[in-house]
């Protein structure tokens, strides 16, 4: 006997019953308390060299077709807020918010969703960039990476 639970949210969590009778005993029956989870976010440091190629992965270990499926947005943290740097929605072509005169042509979406930032700048030194992949509406999987920018 399985209870299979799909698309599982947060909103699940409780307790589960199951019950049934059995001849010549009676009724048995056994509890059982599910806890969901939201996923956690993942936080990496990123090193590039000044005036190179940065390439931050979206999601590590993850290929390209398994991200397809999904929303995805890449924000950095900007003056103590989030600004949204690109999203891409699946069969769709990436649409870039290149509002900030910090960060203008220098960002790309990669092949593999990750975020291509040329020339790196000193001005990037401990931003912080995070990549939010919309699984489901209640199950976001972010990902952001710290940038530490070295001068040769």
């Amino acid at each position: 006997w399985a209870l299979h639970l799909k698309n599982v949210t947060v909103s699940l969590s409780g307790e589960y019953e199951c019950s049934f009778a059995t001849y010549p005993h009676g009724t048995k029956a056994a509890r059982i308390q599910l806890i969901v989870k939201a996923e956690e976010e993942q936080h990496y440091v990123k090193e590039a060299w000044l005036n190179q190629t940065l390439e931050i992965p979206c999601v590590e270990d993850t290929t390209s077709e398994n991200l397809s499926n999904y929303p995805l947005k890449w924000l950095v943290w900007e003056n103590g807020r989030e600004e949204e740097l690109v999203s891409k929605e699946p069969s769709c072509p990436a649409v870039y918010r290149n509002s900030s005169a910090l960060h203008g042509k220098r960002v790309r979406l990669g092949l593999d969703y990750s975020l291509k930032i040329f020339p790196t700048k000193i001005m990037d030194e401990g931003r912080v960039f995070s990549c939010h992949v919309l699984y489901h509406p209640e199950r976001v999987h972010k990902s952001s990476t710290t940038v530490r920018v070295f001068g040769k």
